[in-house]
């Protein structure tokens, strides 16, 4: 399997960055909205997923989703009054 190009891998790497900041930003500041939440978060581990094919990565079926690690970290930011 070949990797895509540079140009491919840092677009759908910044895709996944943006929606990753959506996410926390919600998550942080609009208590409530686990709609939202949802599907940002399910936008963001389409886009991690994509971002690893594109990279040749194989996509491990043991591992959390992206969306839900975040979900923890800014949980325990919020906790911690990060």
């Amino acid at each position: 399997m070949t990797m895509a190009s540079p140009q491919d891998i840092a677009r759908a790497e910044s895709d996944y960055q943006r929606l990753r900041a959506a996410y926390l930003e919600v998550a942080r500041n609009e208590p409530g909205h686990e709609v939202a939440l949802a599907m940002i978060g399910a936008d963001m581990d389409r886009a991690h997923a994509r971002l690893q094919a594109l990279m040749g990565l194989p996509r491990l079926p043991f591992t959390h989703q992206p969306s839900t690690v975040v979900r923890r970290e800014a949980l325990r930011r919020a906790e911690e009054g990060v």
